[in-house]
């Protein structure tokens, strides 16, 4: 399900980087082609273009022609730092924030991280 915070091929683009991260799609493989992603989804090939021309844009993926789209070598290292900072940028500040309202230590943040982490 899509969300109206943002357009539907930027959520597409991100969960296409979802998979390069989680190791789904290994650097040097194709996507799946763009009618697969479309039908999977139920949005319309051109978003689904939209998506691919934005990773191409941001050096992800790269194009042959006539055969489909390719994760470039070193995307899934390049995309782990980028998202690593984003992470700490964008929602540790908030995550911070949070824990300050409601009262908790970094004891406690660091107590629930490692039961999540052995559980």
């Amino acid at each position: 399900s899509w969300n109206d915070a943002q357009p539907i091929y930027r959520q597409l683009t991100n969960e296409i980087i979802g998979w390069i991260l989680c190791g789904e799609i290994q650097d040097g493989d194709p996507l799946p082609s763009i009618r697969t992603i479309a039908s999977r989804f139920r949005v319309n090939p051109l978003t689904v273009l939209k998506a691919c021309q934005n990773l191409m844009l941001d050096r992800i993926v790269d194009k042959q022609r006539g055969v489909g789209y390719f994760v470039r070598r070193g995307a899934r290292k390049m995309l782990m730092r980028s998202e690593k900072e984003k992470f700490l940028q964008e929602e540790v500040p908030g995550l911070l924030k949070r824990i300050k309202q409601l009262g908790m230590s970094h004891e406690d943040l660091l107590a629930v991280l490692e039961r999540a982490d052995h559980g």
